[in-house]
């Protein structure tokens, strides 16, 4: 499992106007999800609701990044 540091390291490597924002499948990608299982965890409330941009789509930072991941790490040491 890939640890906070791990996570940031992986957008170190990308250009900074991506660092910033990112896109629901840029982030299902690096936590190693499906984008409907962080819009279900949106839904259910699991996870915080994403900014939105000028298109209405779900724009996300590193701290969201941080959040999803450690919710999937949790999720998957109880099962």
């Amino acid at each position: 499992m890939l640890g906070n540091k791990a996570i940031l390291g992986k957008l170190d490597m990308m250009p900074n106007e991506i660092k910033r924002r990112l896109t629901i499948t840029e982030v299902a990608q690096i936590v190693g999800i499906s984008a409907k299982t962080i819009v279900r965890w949106e839904k259910m409330g699991k996870i915080k609701k994403p900014k939105r941009d000028w298109r209405s789509w779900r724009v996300y930072d590193e701290n969201d990044l941080i959040q999803i991941r450690q919710l999937h790490e949790i999720l998957i040491e109880v099962e």
